[in-house]
């Protein structure tokens, strides 16, 4: 029997998961982020065989590749110059990592490969750059993962704005700000005001299969 992962979203306008079979040990999907020119944020959902962010930079069109730093609160770029292939400051990227990109053309951009382990994140101390895991469907708001992590403010890049938008929870329990939809594979920015994992590993469900 082939294992398949279950069409379960078609939720957001700019990014769903599909999923097709491939060998019997093997399933593959896509996610897709529908990009704008200037800075975007993404994801890597999918397990594309990307190690470094140069490399995902030259599938993505981009000019500039940048990591969250939540120790320095900064985001840590590279950058492609003139000469043909060469990036500054590169660094290692793998499934389940958030980056922020520069792109100059409106595109859709595709996150196609093999089904990795459920994403889970090391959280320091206030901002951190997290994606909501494939495996977490039951999460569709900005407020239901808020309080899924334990954060107080839950941030989505608007990137024809250039801005963060917002939702922030009040001191009356339950209250957010602001809330928004979110879905699987959509990156967002975070803050806590502990260390902690999220998903905790002892919660973390496997992603829906089905067979047939």
């Amino acid at each position: 029997m082939k294992k398949v992962i279950l069409p379960l979203l078609l939720i957001l306008a700019f990014s769903f998961l599909a999923a097709v079979e491939s060998d019997p040990s093997a399933v593959v999907g896509y996610v897709r982020y529908d990009v704008s020119p200037g800075l975007n944020l993404v994801a890597l959902p999918m397990d594309q065989g990307f190690t470094l962010a140069s490399e995902f930079g030259a599938y993505a069109g981009a000019n500039i590749v940048q990591k969250w730093d939540p120790v320095s609160a900064i985001w840590n770029p590279t950058i492609t110059e003139a000469y043909p292939g060469w990036w500054d400051d590169d660094f290692a990227v793998g499934p389940g990592d958030v980056l922020l990109i520069n792109i100059v053309a409106r595109s859709p951009l595709y996150s196609v490969g093999s089904l990795p382990a459920p994403a889970t994140y090391s959280l320091v101390a206030g901002l951190n750059a997290v994606m909501i895991p494939l495996n977490r469907s039951d999460l569709t708001t900005g407020s239901a993962t808020g309080t899924d992590i334990g954060a107080n403010i839950v941030q989505m890049w608007d990137p024809a704005a250039a801005i963060w938008n917002p939702t922030i929870t009040e001191a009356f329990p339950g209250w957010w700000d602001d809330d928004f939809a979110v879905s699987i594979g959509l990156p967002l920015l975070v803050n806590v005001n502990a260390d902690t994992t999220w998903p905790s590993r002892t919660a973390t469900k496997a992603i829906l299969t089905g067979s047939k």
